[in-house]
């Protein structure tokens, strides 16, 4: 446990204890520092992760103070609201595609860590066999022997799924995308993480859906009590998580909570949306369970894809979506009509080989050398100012400045150097987390990129003051 993190737990503890009540000022930055002789950095994130968890509030020009007690709803979680995020999301995907940036706000691992001669070849083994009648015979559910695959490779997870309960779909979003519709009508309230990825934020504002947001701490995870809170107060027709390496913080709830996240939404009758696009890209050798491990009675759609552990481009994902298939297939007819064909037909060629196992194994070798390296390279040139979470599995790490730094300025300043980073806001609805950066750890570290963010930090240290929020 680092020393914020010390800090946070004593705090914690003697405001749970009743030493320190609601409405009580809190010691200074500054005294608080001298009194546990730690760094004003150290405090600073000690305070932010408690205002974070709902324990004290940040009062203009006063400090912190101890906040009401945490049972009370508003301190818990964010009430229904609309979602309004598109423009800047778009902007920030814009920058990404440039080819001679400094990736690091990229929402894809490496593509260079593609099998590309192996799956070239399964394209051209496929594009032999379409046939006219291919396009038929791959309309929703999809094609048959891929979905026979898929629920052959989750029963080796110790997840039985009958493969007519899954829907083929143009990647991970549609599928995520199409649960949601086929669970819930325009105006109502659903239950997402804070921060959360930004494409079920620009889902939400697409179907004219309410957001209930849940902390997601990257220490702690996701606040269990505000989940069952919200449930208990709104009318909720569903709830859209990431149990596994959560984007953007990278957290992974432990088999206990995500058996609690099944328990309270069967309890409440809420379906679950489980975005699963980072469960194969696990360290050690087993995979994690999903939310779906725990769900007795169909009421978790699970949702996933290849785009991250195996290629972007061929845009193949799935919903396990049991007894709504059928609703999932109806929506997917009126919207894209299908998935494509030559890429459902390439995946089962390349899927029925052993090659698929092997890259996965050297992948998840690959991104977890690389995320440490990438670690330890930010703690090293910005510890002073900022804390950098890592968690094991996936390849993001989440960066936490000090509240008052703007990480939108620093994402700006980035693009001025062919640097990109996704800044906090992409994540959130309001200015919460706009004091944390996403970065990609899954490209190589080369002693010239080393060189190139040395300089750019070395900048944003010098003008500090630059980047604070008025």
């Amino acid at each position: 446990m680092k020393k914020y993190q010390r800090l946070a737990e004593q705090l914690r503890s003697q405001i749970e204890s009743k030493i320190w009540l609601p409405g009580q000022k809190l010691p200074s930055l500054r005294e608080q520092a001298k009194r546990s002789g730690l760094s004003m950095m150290t405090v600073v994130h000690a305070y932010q992760m408690l205002e974070s968890q709902g324990y004290i509030r940040a009062h203009e020009r006063s400090g912190y103070v101890v906040a009401p007690s945490v049972t009370n709803a508003e301190m818990l979680y964010q009430r229904p609201e609309a979602v309004s995020v598109n423009d800047f999301v778009f902007e920030v995907l814009q920058a990404s595609r440039d080819i001679h940036t400094l990736s690091l706000g990229f929402a894809y691992p490496d593509p260079a860590l593609s099998p590309r001669q192996q799956l070239n070849k399964s394209i051209a083994a496929a594009s032999k066999r379409i046939e006219l009648m291919t396009a038929l015979d791959n309309l929703p559910p999809g094609n048959q022997a891929l979905r026979q695959l898929i629920a052959q490779r989750y029963a080796a997870r110790g997840l039985e799924v009958n493969p007519d309960g899954i829907v083929i779909t143009a990647g991970a979003l549609e599928a995520l995308s199409l649960s949601l519709q086929a669970v819930t009508q325009p105006g109502d309230s659903v239950i997402i993480e804070a921060p959360a990825f930004y494409g079920a934020l620009q889902t939400l504002e697409r179907l004219g859906l309410k957001a209930v947001t849940v902390p997601t701490d990257p220490v702690h995870g996701l606040e269990l009590e505000a989940l069952a809170q919200a449930l208990n107060d709104h009318d909720i027709k569903a709830c859209w998580l990431m149990s596994n390496y959560q984007n953007p913080v990278g957290y992974s709830l432990t088999r206990a909570e995500k058996a609690r996240v099944a328990a309270l939404l069967q309890q409440h009758q809420v379906v679950l949306v489980e975005d699963d696009v980072y469960g194969e890209l696990y360290e050690g050798a087993t995979a994690p369970e999903t939310v779906k491990h725990f769900d007795t009675e169909d009421n978790v759609m699970l949702c996933s894809s290849f785009s991250k552990c195996l290629v972007a481009g061929f845009r193949i994902g799935w919903v396990v979506a049991g007894r709504r298939a059928l609703a999932v297939q109806k929506l997917q007819l009126m919207s894209t009509l299908a998935t494509s064909a030559p890429m459902q037909l390439s995946l089962v060629d390349y899927l029925a080989t052993k090659n698929y196992e092997q890259h996965l194994d050297e992948l998840r070798k690959t991104l977890a050398l690389r995320k440490q390296e990438m670690y330890q390279f930010l703690c090293d040139e910005i510890d002073d100012i900022a804390t950098v979470h890592c968690h094991a599995g996936g390849y993001f790490l989440w960066v936490v400045f000090a509240e008052n730094i703007d990480t939108t300025a620093i994402y700006k300043a980035a693009l001025e150097r062919n640097i990109t980073l996704a800044p906090g806001k992409l994540f959130a609805l309001n200015d919460h987390f706009n004091h944390g950066l996403r970065v990609n750890a899954s490209f190589a570290l080369t002693h010239a990129n080393k060189q190139w963010l040395r300089a750019f930090f070395a900048e944003i240290k010098q003008h500090l003051p630059d980047f604070c929020r008025a």
